[in-house]
């Protein structure tokens, strides 16, 4: 294990500062949501679905809720669907290694293509990939379960007809659906790393630029005015 580490240092090295970037920033965010909760674009979200299930609830919008379910569901289906068949493409790269290495690294500067690396590669990938497919699969069980809980009758002896609860399960559901959409994002610098270690770090450098900026909170009117 050691000298196929030793060699392949520039993919591992590649590899490991692409990890730590993420989760530098996923430690970042977290304390960026600790401090300053009104800041982050998921806490704005989760109090948007808090209010609907409340006003769902209270108004007996049976329709708007099962529809506006249905959506989700049908987009959590969908990704995971989707997770399926690019585990099936991977599965047919890691078939045809010997045949693709000399043609995916033309571009590489620091790594190597050997075709255990690019098993590896293609290894970490399909993990990534599968750990997409359960988040999206969670998440559609949530929301299917959200449906029965949303259109029954607020009993106060029954914890789980609460809309405090049930705002609480709609927004694990959600959890685990941007859960499954970050495994994705993470899928574009682990399709690059088959280029090079060096298209790997540059991807990943952009998709944390990328995350700044979608998990920040719209600017406030009184931003944009001064």
């Amino acid at each position: 294990m050691v000298d196929f580490i030793a060699a392949h240092i520039y993919d591992f090295a590649g590899f490991a500062l692409s990890a730590a970037a993420v989760a530098s920033y996923q430690l970042y965010l977290r304390w960026r949501n600790r401090r300053d909760p009104a800041s982050s674009a998921l806490y704005g979200m989760h109090a948007a679905r808090a209010a609907w299930v409340e006003g769902v609830m209270r108004d007996g919008r049976d329709i708007l809720a099962v529809q506006t379910l249905r959506n989700s569901t049908m987009t959590s289906s969908f990704m995971a669907s989707t997770a399926i068949l690019l585990i099936i493409g991977v599965l047919t790269l890691s078939a045809q290694g010997d045949k693709l290495t000399g043609t995916w690294h033309v571009l590489n500067v620091l790594g190597t293509d050997s075709s255990e690396m690019w098993l590896f590669k293609l290894l970490i990938m399909l993990f990534d990939l599968l750990f997409a497919f359960f988040a999206f699969c969670l998440s559609m069980r949530l929301y299917h379960h959200i449906g029965y809980q949303i259109n029954v009758q607020k009993d106060l002896r029954l914890d789980c007809t609460r809309p405090a609860h049930v705002a609480a399960e709609l927004n694990r559901a959600a959890i685990f659906y941007r859960v499954g959409m970050r495994a994705y994002y993470v899928t574009v610098p682990l399709l690059l790393w088959l280029f090079g270690p060096l298209w790997m770090v540059g991807a990943t450098v952009l998709l944390v630029f990328f995350l700044y900026h979608l998990d920040r909170a719209p600017r406030r009117d009184s931003d944009l005015m001064g």
